[in-house]
């Protein structure tokens, strides 16, 4: 069997274990699930800026705290359903993404990555001192009781394959060369007639819109919000992680990395006072004895691809 067909096959039986989850797993087992969907779609949309664009944004949590208020307040003020209010969520994001993209993308390297924190924590400010959300005590998002466990797995499950999906086909195209060239040398791609406005551009609204719509899903699992959780460096520091520890720049790294972050998560969950210890120590044995990442390693030595971007 050649490794077109054994990865289709891998692809297929992945995909099925995934959908019919809700139907043989534990309640438990299944809100696990839609955490690793969850923390994958998220990686994936940091891994497409940092890993794939050079764009290393520390502010990716202003997506996910604005994606997440606007579910509950969409919802529980104005009455919308609280899947159209996810679906407003990522719009919302994007329309931040519009407004702060000509000032951030003036800004290199550590400015870059600087000025979308500050952008994230000026954001956390406002919303809790903002009334109208019930400043910093947080808001429970009422609607999302109705909801199913099965429900809400799947709406993750759809935006985890979704964006997956979305990244590669990204960089199998033409988008997605100019986005690595950029990366590489974005003098020597402006040379050769690279839009780097447009291609930097186009890639942060992308991931600006699913991390919205993947906050608000999060949140519905979730149930309650508050600003200063939502808006947070915590959320991207664990993409840190995920994407470290998966490896950078290759489209499989965010699966593994979620699915490694979150079994450690529930296991080390008991040992509040020491999961950061052992997050950082994992962290920096990565990077000494694997830099490129378990999936960039494996790669390295094997030269297997599960989702090969490289164009023949």
């Amino acid at each position: 069997m050649t490794a077109k067909p054994i990865r289709l096959t891998f692809i297929v039986i992945l995909l099925a274990f995934l959908v019919t989850m809700p139907l043989w797993a534990s309640r438990y087992a299944v809100n696990v699930g839609l955490l690793v969907c969850l923390y994958v779609t998220l990686a994936s949309m940091w891994n497409l800026l940092a890993g794939y664009s050079g764009m290393v944004s520390l502010g990716q949590q202003m997506f996910i705290g604005l994606g997440g208020y606007t579910l509950a307040v969409s919802s529980m003020y104005f009455g919308v359903p609280v899947y159209l209010s996810v679906l407003f969520g990522g719009f919302i994001s994007v329309f931040l993404a519009v407004l702060i993209s000509v000032s951030v993308f003036r800004m290199k390297g550590v400015y870059f990555a600087i000025g979308t924190w500050v952008i994230a924590e000026a954001l956390g400010i406002c919303f809790s001192n903002w009334g109208y959300v019930k400043y910093g005590m947080g808001m429970f998002i009422q609607p999302a009781y109705k909801l199913s466990m099965s429900g809400v797995y799947y709406a993750g499950l759809i935006l985890c394959v979704s964006s997956v999906a979305l990244v590669f086909l990204l960089l199998r195209s033409n988008l997605g060369l100019a986005l690595m060239a950029i990366r590489d040398d974005d003098q020597a791609s402006e040379t050769l007639g690279v839009n780097i406005f447009r291609c930097k551009f186009i890639c942060f609204l992308l991931s600006a819109f699913i991390t919205g719509l993947a906050a608000g899903v999060l949140y519905l699992n979730a149930i309650f919000i508050q600003p200063f959780e939502a808006f947070g460096i915590s959320w991207t520091v664990n993409l840190l992680f995920i994407v470290i520890i998966g490896g950078i720049g290759t489209v499989e790294g965010p699966i593994l990395g979620a699915i490694i972050f979150v079994l450690l998560q529930q296991f080390l969950s008991e040992y509040v006072g020491y999961n950061l210890i052992i997050f950082g120590g994992i962290t920096i044995g990565v990077i000494f004895f694997a830099p490129r990442g378990l999936v960039g390693t494996l790669q390295m030595k094997t030269g297997w691809e599960l989702f090969p971007v490289r164009r023949q």
